[in-house]
């Protein structure tokens, strides 16, 4: 009898543990499938990637389909914006941009993707080196990217008493990216594209010019 106690005591604490294990796992949902973890594409930063291709464009960029977005400030982003529209922005200020979007995968230790808007003076244009190395896009006032790093410009004309302004979107892609990938700097602008339309919608601009899906490139690096 003393041998048989010990024997399903025994089982008992097996049985405990393995149950203690399952718990921490966190990865079955109980029907055993596992418990993905993080937002897709379309649920992170309020949605902004409402299409297929923004969506594509953000997995193919990131090389993941699930992403952590605890980072994002879209609230603190529009609140400066809409300052902006208070008063014209005086010459010597210029206020620090806000991450309207900042994604990292959910798993993994890859490089993250950041969307980061401000209001501008004006579109500054591309001196005749800038030009090279960077493709431009039609979108907006002007829009060019590299492989890790896009600009996007569009106008914002709104109902008085509010100033039209001026706002620029800034997209910082993953690093390591070569800089020969011309597809990179397609997903990069689309997805500052698909950001910028959405600050639009949210702060009332008429006549954005931002182009609806994929941006066509008008003029490729030439160095």
């Amino acid at each position: 009898m003393t041998g048989m106690r010990n024997a399903m005591a025994g089982i008992g604490a097996a049985v405990a543990v393995a149950a203690l294990l399952t718990g921490c796992s966190g990865g079955d949902t109980g029907d055993g499938a596992e418990e993905a973890k993080g937002l897709t594409a379309a649920e992170v930063c309020r949605g902004f990637a409402k299409d297929a291709p923004t969506v594509a464009a953000l997995t193919a960029a990131m090389g993941s389909e699930r992403f952590r977005d605890g980072m994002s400030e879209p609230d603190k982003a529009l609140d400066l914006l809409k300052d902006a529209t208070e008063a014209p922005l005086a010459d010597s200020y210029r206020p620090q941009p806000v991450k309207y979007c900042w994604l990292l995968p959910a798993e993994g230790e890859k490089d993250g993707l950041s969307i980061e808007f401000g209001p501008a003076k004006k579109a500054p244009g591309l001196n005749q080196e800038h030009a090279k190395v960077v493709t431009s896009y039609a979108s907006g006032l002007q829009a060019y990217s590299s492989s890790g790093l896009g600009r996007l410009y569009f106008s914002c004309s709104l109902k008085e008493p509010a100033h039209d302004i001026v706002v620029e979107a800034v997209v910082h892609g993953p690093g390591g990216i070569p800089e020969t990938d011309l597809e990179q700097r397609t997903r990069l602008i689309t997805l500052a594209n698909a950001a910028a339309r959405q600050v639009s919608e949210k702060l009332g601009c008429e006549k954005d010019g931002l182009a609806t899906g994929v941006p066509s490139p008008t003029a490729h690096p030439t160095s």
